[in-house]
């Protein structure tokens, strides 16, 4: 395994700590958590960094990578839903767009990298994410909210681009 390979099965480690804090809804638990969230979704750009200046890019990688990130992502959002922060449906959307494309995934032949609406969608998430954990005044709630319907709507859009037949296939 190498070194950015090591680091993307890291930001595991983070997950259990997150969801135990976010069971502890104090502002210090929050705060912790978010710093928790926040360092694993730094690491998510730190082991992409290092695998292309390190010419380290590997199918485990590329596999990896997006599995990690769907489990960072959903664990913390999993929490909100329980904490009646955002509705189950919504990222029932994401759940599902999450599994449609790792459906899709096992089906090919060679394992593509995330392309730029993957990678917006990813960044929209943590944005709303580290919003939603982060215990932020009352008047902050809907620009958390918005941040979080973004992703959604991100979401759906980076799937549905990923799917499209495209003519280099």
């Amino acid at each position: 395994m190498n070194i950015p390979n090591a680091i993307t099965f890291s930001r595991l480690l983070g997950i259990p700590f997150l969801l135990y804090g976010l069971n502890n809804p104090t502002v210090q638990a929050r705060w912790i958590c978010l710093g928790i969230f926040l360092v694993c979704a730094l690491t998510d750009w730190l082991d992409g960094y290092l695998a292309r200046k390190l010419n380290q890019i590997t199918d485990l990688g590329k596999f990896l990578d997006p599995l990690v990130d769907k489990l960072l992502v959903l664990a913390p959002l999993l929490s909100l839903i329980q904490l009646q922060q955002i509705p189950a449906y919504a990222v029932f959307i994401i759940l599902g767009r999450e599994l449609a494309i790792a459906g899709w995934r096992v089906n090919q032949t060679t394992i593509s990298g995330a392309n730029i609406w993957g990678k917006l969608k990813t960044v929209s998430q943590i944005i709303a994410i580290a919003l939603l954990i982060a215990p932020l005044p009352n008047t902050w709630y809907l620009s958390a909210i918005i941040a979080f319907w973004i992703s959604v709507v991100m979401t759906v859009i980076s799937g549905v681009i990923y799917l499209l037949p495209t003519t280099s296939k």
